[in-house]
């Protein structure tokens, strides 16, 4: 797509990178010498660096009035690498599980007002959970969820919610915020989540936390099963694989006090 067809929006987006670019290989610059190097004119450059400014990734000196990044952009970045070593880390763990019960295993995070998954790993038989890496699912219809709803205090979760809609998914489905606090209570206590047919009808999941090195839950793992393959008298069984799993890989983040709960 040349300059001539090119949406606005994404001309836009193009003159941010460039600046940033910019801005990354020269420690601070005035907006005439940035307008010059990126052939942009002084009054486009001046209010693209004024937005930057105002949104905390880059900063203006006062006697110079040259620009600088900030470190949010480190910020991002080391989010984002924490994610890739969590996927690294994770990826052996579900694989485990995996195998003990040929069943579909996934990572999930909370990302505004919803769950995302992070890493999947597929069950071996035909019928199976239906999802991908990237997908995002509700909070208050999955395991994985209740368990990242569990990891915040009362308040802050119930003000996450409240922007969400809770929609109908199955005849199971928590229906307001109430019912699904009242259950996240008992998911605090006992330290994993289900999903019993809340979701999706005729399938159930059982998800444990996984904490960063300070404590706080940042993700979560979990198995999903076909209700006409899930054994209640194995729930235990499964309880402990995925809390085990979520200790395993809470170590490696740098936590070393992970809860041992056994099932009821």
């Amino acid at each position: 797509m040349d300059k001539s067809t090119r949406p606005e929006a994404v001309s836009s987006v193009l003159k941010v990178f460039s600046i940033l670019q910019a801005l990354a290989e020269q420690k601070d610059i005035s907006v005439s010498e940035l307008s010059q190097r990126l052939m942009m004119s002084k009054a486009t450059t001046y209010r693209f660096l004024q937005t930057m400014k105002t949104l905390g990734f880059v900063s203006q000196e006062d006697e110079t009035e040259k620009y600088a990044l900030t470190l949010k952009l480190f910020e991002l970045g080391a989010k984002a690498l924490e994610y890739v070593d969590l996927i690294d880390i994770a990826d052996k763990e579900m694989h485990e599980i995996s195998q003990q019960t040929n069943e579909t295993v996934h990572l999930g995070a909370l990302d505004e007002g919803a769950i995302i998954y992070l890493h999947k790993i597929d069950s071996s038989y035909n019928l199976r959970m239906h999802s991908r890496v990237g997908r995002r699912n509700p909070l208050y219809s999955t395991a994985i969820g209740k368990v990242l709803l569990a990891g915040k205090s009362n308040q802050d979760a119930i003000a996450l919610l409240k922007t969400v809609e809770f929609v109908q998914h199955t005849e199971k489905t928590h229906q307001n915020i109430q019912q699904l606090m009242d259950e996240v209570e008992v998911v605090k206590t006992q330290h994993f989540g289900e999903d019993n047919e809340e979701q999706e009808p005729g399938l159930r999941c059982i998800a444990a936390p996984i904490y960063d090195r300070f404590g706080n839950t940042i993700a979560s793992v979990s198995v999903s099963f076909p209700t006409v393959r899930f054994d209640i008298e194995r729930k235990p069984q499964y309880v402990a694989m995925l809390q085990a799993a979520g200790k395993r890989i809470s170590e490696q983040l740098g936590y070393h006090d992970y809860p041992s709960i056994e099932a009821n």
